[in-house]
């Protein structure tokens, strides 16, 4: 069994108020999974508080992949495809995730992205390193396991499962990597959970709205158009959810994304929430204003446009 370290009450909460100033982060994102990570790595970048020091491909596995590999290879291919679109360097910058999910708990799956996530969270800072997930958690858990000191220089903010008075916890980004999600929760990493159920699928938006406000916002704008409209075939009464906007909009201005400390609750083996007030605490959102958050997403790519 891993021995983490422990972290004082006092320094935790201290690590899990919205930071202020520009911050250093790191993004890990299952990319091709569907649309919405596109959205949020293009966010990342646009956003001057936000010094992007890395993207790390997840895993994913659904009917776009043919398993957690080929999930994490077409995720890796894909923020490439958005870099190149918004001219921007990639060298040493992009990095392969996990091939696999987490086989036990305390057995972690060594990938370029973990390695690097660990060397970039061992340099000397002044702030920690923030490390914004947005998929199946499998790079990050890994990290955490081959060297658990890291979890006293990150805070994780994680897009994953349902809110705790939900009767399961279960979602996709959860779900497909329970061992993995089960450190997030255990291994007393300051966290910022952000749920998906009436929390992250507030942040809906639709096929005019993107055409409005995304079409013709150069070669990153068309792309983000086109992967929207074509994700799906009738367009009457539809609107998407941007789900992962949500972990990069705390991140810029934690008002948008409201949230509350908590005990860190415990991820079962039926993956559903036990409690224990005597457990540490975690940062948990409850609310995700959505026209603050695509407005400040918008008026970035009109900007980004207008300077191209």
């Amino acid at each position: 069994m891993t021995d983490f370290p422990k972290i004082s009450n006092d320094i935790m909460l201290k690590k899990l108020e919205p930071p202020t100033g520009k911050v250093s982060m790191v993004l890990d994102t299952d990319t091709y999974n569907e649309i919405d990570d596109q959205f949020a790595v293009v966010y990342s970048i646009l956003s001057g508080n936000i010094d992007l020091e890395a993207i790390y491909a997840a895993p994913f596995h659904n009917s776009r992949s043919s398993g957690p590999g080929d999930g994490m290879e077409k995720s890796y291919e894909e923020i490439i495809r958005l870099l190149d679109r918004l001219d921007y360097e990639h060298d040493n910058f992009v990095f392969r995730g996990s091939k696999s999910y987490l086989p036990e708990k305390d057995q972690p799956v060594k990938s370029e992205a973990a390695e690097d996530l660990i060397k970039k969270a061992m340099e000397d800072r002044d702030q920690p390193l923030y490390v914004a997930a947005i998929g199946a958690i499998t790079n990050v858990a890994s990290a955490i396991l081959m060297k658990p000191e890291i979890i006293q220089r990150i805070v994780v903010i994680w897009l994953g499962g349902q809110p705790l008075y939900w009767p399961s916890a279960r979602e996709f980004n959860l779900g497909q990597d329970v061992p993995a999600s089960k450190i997030m929760f255990d291994s007393s990493v300051p966290l910022i959970h952000i749920p998906c159920k009436n929390v992250s699928e507030h942040l809906r938006t639709t096929v005019p709205e993107v055409e409005r406000y995304v079409k013709g916002k150069g070669k990153i704008g068309d792309y983000l158009h086109d992967i929207f409209v074509s994700y799906h075939k009738d367009h009457f009464a539809w609107s998407k959810v941007i789900w992962d906007i949500s972990a990069i909009a705390w991140l810029i201005n934690s008002r948008w994304i409201p949230s509350d400390i908590h005990p860190s609750p415990i991820l079962t083996s039926e993956v559903t929430w036990s409690f224990d007030p005597k457990r540490h605490f975690i940062r948990i959102a409850n609310d995700a204003k959505r026209d603050a958050v695509f407005g400040d997403l918008f008026r970035k790519l009109e900007k980004y446009a207008e300077s191209d």
